[in-house]
């Protein structure tokens, strides 16, 4: 790949990162406003909507065999219905920049599943990365051991993040033989039908509740839907595929800082010393778990090896 087209790639995704760190604030907004299932719902729906049109405007599908259909299938239950709802409710509890601190975890916590379930490789590195980022949840309990203890919000939002992560192994493997696009659409579309089924028995009056909101909070909601969650999935699962997914993890790590930058910008929300040690911590961590500091290793050893 030219240079030109690698900085653009970097671009992209950098930019979807620091959309997807604002999408929290702008999620902890409409869950005050708006009913969190029914409005997830119809948000996932959007996202859906927009995956679906690229798909079909650029012919990007085919029909699946049962095996492919399964793995979308709990990928949607997982990454889509799971997560989104428990995100959801988890940020009515708690602010969101312990939100963006916990979801740091996402990475790592991916790289371990793939530890467990697609046989990478466990070395010592990647166990220090584990082991660092566990002293970064630690120091974003407050740093002591007597306030160490998890809020029912804490729990919710660590479970939307280990669910995602599960998702994220699902997709890898169904995205060996589907195009991640009509993955991504499939999904989001299903995955928002069940939403709206559930928001049915949770929130009788949701659809009702979802006209009363001022103006501003549907203009996020649309930007929310059909830029960061529908075009964002999109632009990231394609410059992936260009850059390599070894890459994914250091552009993931933007996602935390961008929902601590823009919680206390936008929320006047504090973020404590001990927090932001915390977030170093499991930075730290991500990029030794994920076999990121190894990889940037080998190429350094590799460039010093003589050409004979």
């Amino acid at each position: 790949m030219q240079k030109k087209q690698l900085l653009t790639n970097y671009a992209l995704v950098f930019l979807v990162m620091a959309l997807w760190g604002t999408n929290l604030v702008i999620i902890k907004t409409l869950v005050s406003d708006l009913p969190p299932q029914t409005m997830t719902a119809f948000r996932i729906m959007l996202a859906g909507v927009t995956a679906s049109a690229v798909v079909l405007l650029g012919k990007n599908y085919r029909s699946l065999n049962k095996k492919e259909g399964l793995y979308i299938f709990f990928g949607m239950l997982f990454g889509v219905v799971l997560h989104q709802s428990l995100m959801a409710y988890g940020l009515t509890l708690i602010d969101a920049s312990n939100a963006s601190l916990i979801l740091a975890l996402l990475p790592l916590t991916t790289a371990l599943l793939g530890v467990l379930h697609l046989g990478e490789k466990l070395t010592p590195l990647r166990t220090l990365g584990f082991i660092l980022a566990l002293i970064g949840v630690f120091f974003i309990q407050g740093g002591s051991f007597h306030t160490l203890g998890f809020s029912l919000g804490e729990i919710i939002i660590f479970t939307a993040m280990f669910v995602q992560a599960t998702s994220f192994i699902l997709i890898r493997k169904v995205t060996a033989t589907v195009d991640s696009k009509q993955v991504t659409a499939l999904m989001n579309i299903g995955g928002a039908l069940s939403l709206l089924l559930i928001s049915f028995m949770v929130e009788p009056q949701g659809i009702s509740q979802m006209t009363s909101a001022p103006p501003f909070t549907y203009f996020l909601f649309f930007f929310s839907g059909i830029v960061i969650s529908g075009g964002g999935h999109l632009i990231f699962n394609a410059s992936i595929q260009k850059i390599g997914a070894s890459q994914t993890a250091v552009f993931n790590n933007f996602v935390p800082f961008f929902g601590l930058v823009s919680s206390a910008v936008f929320l006047n929300e504090t973020i404590s010393l001990s927090q932001s040690l915390g977030f170093l911590f499991i930075v730290s961590g991500v990029l030794f778990g994920t076999g990121y500091i190894e990889k940037q290793r080998g190429k350094q050893l590799q460039s010093k090896i003589p050409e004979n």
